[in-house]
């Protein structure tokens, strides 16, 4: 059957195990909307079998996924006096305990060393070694040759379109900083849309999709015009129901421009008008970054 013609009628469209979980469920609670389980769960079971084919490689060179990431770490940090191994905790998002079960491990093979901080005797350095770089150099190009081959499936287009959506989800998870290269600035700290329905719902408000209000900056443009509380629910043309659409209605103004939002606050809907700035040298004092914040 010619690619054009795949997928163009329903009945062709290939059906994989979720298809088949939300038929079920749809079959015997049918008042329910099961539509998010179409992303959520093949997002987990892709995962799963992405996980199991990388496991396999690194396996083959004597490694694990968690060893291979802190080699990945110590070379991409580019440390030659080794790094703090409280960084790694930062970087890899680990406890110091589960931090220190993989130091052991690494150095029992030899890939790492640990030497004492001369400017904190409280610290410990992790150095990568010779071998520990040779690994990494024999382990990194069939690592990316097997993610490659996981993806062949999606042509290019399929991939950047993938990745796209991805970055967009992913943001929302993990919080946004202002960047220098979109050259304007807000002055607010905002929690994702997913985030404000549930502190919304926690309050007795209605859960409106929107970007929370959670900190204006003293001396920005949105200082005096939005407060804390405040949800924005669209940008110009745009539903403000990720960061990414907020982003995208400031790159529809032009320079010098003015932001048209509307605001929900409590339960009043109002229109506000923020002029465009450029980005202070710093993060300025109150503006906290997180999993929950977005700093525009």
């Amino acid at each position: 059957m010619p690619e054009a013609a795949f997928g163009a009628d329903h009945a062709f469209v290939p059906r994989d195990s979720v298809d088949r979980l939300i038929d079920e469920w749809s079959r015997v609670r049918p008042e329910l909307d099961f539509a998010p389980l179409g992303v959520i769960a093949r997002l987990v079971r892709a995962r799963a079998h992405i996980d199991a084919a990388l496991e396999t490689v690194f396996e083959q060179h004597g490694l694990s996924a968690p060893s291979f990431a802190v080699l990945v770490t110590l070379v991409r940090l580019d440390r030659p006096e080794g790094v703090p191994q409280r960084t790694l905790m930062d970087e890899l998002e680990l406890t110091s305990g589960t931090v220190s079960v993989r130091m052991d491990r690494l150095e029992e093979l030899g890939l790492v060393e640990r030497r004492p901080d001369a400017a904190d005797r409280r610290n410990t350095l992790i150095v990568l070694t010779e071998s520990g770089r040779l690994a990494f150099e024999r382990v990194a190009p069939a690592h990316l040759e097997n993610e490659r081959r996981l993806l062949v499936a999606l042509d290019a287009d399929e991939r950047t379109l993938l990745a796209t959506l991805l970055r967009k989800l992913l943001v929302e998870y993990e919080g946004a900083r202002p960047s220098a290269a979109a050259g304007v600035w807000l002055g607010l700290t905002l929690a994702p849309a997913h985030v404000t329905i549930a502190m919304r719902r926690a309050v007795g408000l209605p859960p409106t999709p929107g970007l929370l209000v959670r900190h204006v900056a003293d001396a920005s443009p949105a200082h005096g015009v939005l407060r804390g509380g405040d949800v924005l629910e669209r940008a110009g043309t745009h539903a403000l129901t990720s960061v990414a659409g907020l982003y995208a209605a400031v790159a529809d103004v032009a320079p010098g421009g003015h932001l048209d939002l509307e605001v929900v606050r409590g339960l009043e809907s109002l229109g506000v008008r923020i002029p465009l700035s450029q980005p202070p040298a710093a993060v300025p004092a109150g503006a906290q970054s997180g999993p929950d914040r977005h700093l525009v």
